[in-house]
């Protein structure tokens, strides 16, 4: 008959509660941790984001990264200026005269580009958007970027007053032929103020407003190169747009609206997220074991599933596991090596074997080993006795 399965040898002993402990601390370590990490992102994000009380290069902000602290300089010596929030109103003051200052190009639609283009007077587009530069500045292209301060290295008036002027960071240009180009950077010597005329008006591009915030106007010549820029004109209308509502939004989709250092950023997230996913999967760990709670003997295993068998009516199952462990122990005692106890091939060499050994018949040997499936309880009883002797026999 097979032989019983071992069973553990011996029993764990009870945990105690600091080994309790412990083990649920390890299991759900990782899900706070992972909590705390997501409310600290959300702390910081909310302590970074930036108060309601202006915008960047807004004329009528004091904050920081406002600029009424220019546009007030500018008035006292002599130059209106007056705040727009429209291209409509910006292109009646032109009408009337005024310069046009005009940030935050990108809350600008083509509709009110298209209204600015065809607005006669002078204009400084401060960072403009690649769609702002197509309409308002054609032949300036935005190139990339630099960082720190520059030189005038040109013969513009205003440029010259102003002298070294801190930029931070900046956005630089190609300028097309005729223009004059000011604040070189880079060994290509690309600048980050262009001047050009437009039909009959001259466009000044101005790569950073930093110069022109309230936090930066005393650095270097920032203010000397701000109020030179805003006094070129008698009068001075500075647009500074509200958002678009959603009907003047356009018909761009999500994507075409993200700046594309955004999309790369999120692109090198994803392709970091996926190399670390396969760095830790090919990590499978060390192999582990768990302790019973009790010992369980042999017999009680053989009992156990023989009932599993029983109640499932299981005798093809019961009657394949029998002659299967009874072919891996017989095939050493014949000579045979062990891999001969699942090859199908070798069953008449086997069987004739036995019969030769135990000096039964050649069909009994063969069906002990290879028959059919008992057909009821009383049957694979035989057969467990038969396969039983068989092996005594043959020890």
């Amino acid at each position: 008959m097979t032989k019983p399965v071992t069973g553990v040898v011996g029993a764990a002993g009870p945990e105690s509660a600091a080994q309790v402990a412990g083990r649920r601390v390890r299991r759900w370590r990782g899900i706070v941790l992972t909590v705390l990490a997501l409310a600290v992102v959300a702390v910081l994000l909310a302590a970074l984001r930036p108060e309601e009380t202006g915008g960047y290069l807004d004329p009528e902000s004091p904050d920081g990264v406002g600029s009424r602290a220019l546009v007030e300089i500018t008035r006292r010596n002599g130059t209106p200026v007056t705040t727009v929030r429209t291209a409509e109103e910006a292109r009646l003051m032109a009408v009337r005269g005024f310069s046009l200052v005009v940030v935050r190009s990108e809350r600008l639609t083509d509709e009110d580009l298209e209204e600015l283009a065809a607005a006669p007077g002078n204009l400084l587009l401060v960072e403009p958007t690649d769609a702002a530069l197509e309409a308002l500045a054609p032949g300036v292209l935005r190139a990339t970027s630099a960082a720190g301060t520059a030189e005038p290295s040109c013969t513009l008036a205003e440029a010259q007053a102003a002298g070294r002027v801190s930029f931070g960071g900046s956005h630089v240009f190609t300028a097309p032929g005729g223009a004059v180009s000011c604040y070189p950077a880079g060994d290509e010597k690309l600048p980050r103020l262009v001047r050009l005329a437009v039909g009959d008006r001259t466009v000044t591009v101005l790569g950073s407003g930093e110069p022109l915030v309230n936090d930066e106007l005393l650095e270097e010549g920032n203010a000397a190169l701000g109020m030179s820029l805003l006094s070129a004109g008698e009068r001075v209308a500075w647009l500074m747009p509200d958002l678009p509502v959603e009907e003047e939004a356009g018909d761009k989709s999500l994507g075409e609206l993200v700046p594309p250092g955004v999309s790369l950023f999120f692109w090198q997230l994803f392709v970091a997220v996926v190399l670390l996913a396969l760095w830790r999967a090919r990590r499978l760990g060390p192999v582990v074991v768990e302790r019973l709670p009790v010992a369980v003997r042999s017999a009680e295993t053989v009992e156990g599933r023989s009932r599993l068998y029983r109640a499932a009516r299981a005798r093809d199952r019961a009657a394949l596991a029998l002659r299967e462990s009874a072919r891996e122990r017989l095939v050493p005692l014949l000579g045979l090596p062990r891999s001969a106890a699942t090859d199908l091939g070798k069953a008449q060499e086997i069987a004739t074997l036995v019969a030769s050994r135990t000096g039964w018949d050649h069909q009994t040997a063969s069906w002990a080993l290879y028959g059919p499936d008992p057909v009821d309880d009383t049957e694979l009883v035989r057969l467990a006795d038969l396969l039983d002797d068989l092996e005594k026999r043959l020890r």
